[in-house]
């Protein structure tokens, strides 16, 4: 039995902006868009959703009237060919809540929890679209063996439109920028 007998024709062709905006929100949960191709992302772990709805929730509170943060929405970095990321944690402008597709120019912060099978794409290949999108603050939360997750913070260069690294935080973080918020999210 071939691949094509067994994933939809839509999986092995280039998807447009107007095509995947058709889509239902069940069709697109569980996905990202990469040059137009379909992405299909494994289930995350409760490990995985836990942290990312505790970042979501301090960072929510952190970020008061102005910034919004949620989880499990697209980041339209591109319209031709189609770059939809769904990061783990968005912090966006709090009057852009309606705005679909939440685009680049609204995202203050994304947060990307790393995963077995997530490591390339989240240490290397998002940090360089995102940046390139010009999201100010891209945080990686690393899921180490000791138990305590490690958060990378990595902050926009607008000179060279690349990350510079941040601090490293160990379990709990706090930070002044992009706004001052303090979590803990040892387990």
């Amino acid at each position: 039995m071939s691949a094509e007998m067994i994933t939809p024709a839509w999986m092995h062709r280039q998807i447009t902006a107007s095509e995947y905006e058709s889509w239902s929100a069940e069709q697109c949960s569980g996905i990202e868009i990469v040059d137009g191709m379909v992405v299909v992302s494994p289930s995350a772990s409760i490990r995985h959703n836990r942290l990312a709805r505790v970042l979501a929730n301090a960072l929510d509170a952190a970020g008061g009237a102005e910034w919004n943060a949620d989880t499990d929405f697209d980041v339209r970095l591109q319209d031709v060919p189609l770059n939809n990321r769904r990061p783990d944690v968005v912090v966006y402008r709090a009057d852009a809540i309606d705005v679909v597709p939440i685009r680049p120019e609204h995202v203050l912060l994304v947060v990307e929890v790393v995963s077995p099978g997530s490591e390339t794409t989240d240490r290397v290949v998002k940090v360089d679209q995102y940046a390139r999108a010009g999201i100010g603050f891209y945080w990686r939360v690393e899921q180490a063996a000791t138990g305590l997750p490690l958060v990378y913070t990595h902050v926009r260069d607008p000179a060279s439109g690349n990350y510079r690294d941040g601090p490293v935080f160990t379990g709990e973080v706090r930070v002044a920028a992009p706004f001052a918020v303090e979590v803990d999210l040892t387990p």
